[in-house]
């Protein structure tokens, strides 16, 4: 589809499954909708969850926009523009009290759009979804650097999965992450780690109108256990659920052991 935000028109890929409730699922920072081919193809799911997932504009096949000359501007994913995107992909499809899914800045955004715009949907899942994540400017440096490979950026994705994912599953994660443009994992961080802040505004996300479900892996070392606590923490009404055994990227790196936590939390969302 062709999604015009903030007056420029990007073509955006998708892939859905499924009949039921729709379940919008958001991927991770320089990776694409690709991690979630699991919960695509898995019927415990899509029996009663209209599964859709898309790469984010400058990922995956959602090609840079055709009429701008964006290769001579510094890709930086800011909350404005992240937000008005799925709000207008969500309408584009008119889907009907549809759940947002997404993991790490995908997982932020849950908490974003729960905050400021709870009327647009049913549930926001938050997987890896911290309160913050600034620290992460520490490291942003290295992302986009002239005299590192590519290949450091799936190596460090590499660290923070579970030893106890399958071997295979942890490499087709960072094998998607190698194909990634260097500049656009570099500014998707922006989000992560700079734009991204609800220390003092979560406390106001209601769940009376919109449920925040937030799970969080163990052996996550951005956003962590503890950071994503607070998050819960801050919001009355919210469900945490520490996820053993998985680390930041649990819908790829052992899609079975997440199912085992996903399946309470749909069952939750369907039954209210």
């Amino acid at each position: 589809m062709t999604l015009t935000v903030e007056g420029t028109d990007y073509r955006v890929y998708y892939e859905e499954n499924g009949t039921g409730i729709p379940l919008v699922c958001q991927h991770t920072a320089g990776s694409d909708g690709r991690q979630y081919r699991h919960i695509l193809s898995d019927p415990d799911i899509t029996s009663d969850f209209r599964v859709i997932v898309y790469d984010l504009p400058y990922h995956g096949k959602s090609l840079p926009p055709d009429g701008v000359e964006w290769w001579k501007v510094e890709y930086k994913l800011r909350a404005a523009f992240f937000k008005e995107f799925v709000l207008k992909f969500v309408k584009a499809l008119d889907l009907t009290d549809p759940v947002f899914m997404g993991c790490s800045m995908g997982g932020h955004l849950a908490a974003d759009l729960a905050l400021n715009h709870p009327d647009e949907f049913r549930a926001c899942i938050a997987l890896e979804g911290a309160l913050e994540s600034h620290d992460i400017q520490d490291i942003m440096p290295w992302w986009n650097h002239p005299r590192l490979s590519n290949d450091s950026k799936p190596s460090l994705m590499y660290t923070m999965m579970a030893p106890q994912s399958p071997e295979a599953r942890k490499n087709e994660t960072i094998w998607m992450y190698s194909q990634g443009a260097p500049p656009v994992f570099h500014g998707d961080l922006y989000y992560y780690g700079i734009d991204y802040d609800t220390t003092d505004t979560a406390r106001m996300i209601d769940t009376d109108k919109v449920a925040l479900h937030i799970l969080s892996g163990t052996y996550d070392w951005s956003a962590t256990p503890e950071k994503c606590q607070a998050l819960h923490r801050e919001v009355d009404g919210s469900t945490y659920t520490l996820m053993d055994e998985v680390g930041h990227f649990p819908m790829s790196e052992n899609p079975e052991k997440f199912k085992t936590y996903l399946l309470p939390v749909l069952n939750e969302v369907r039954s209210s």
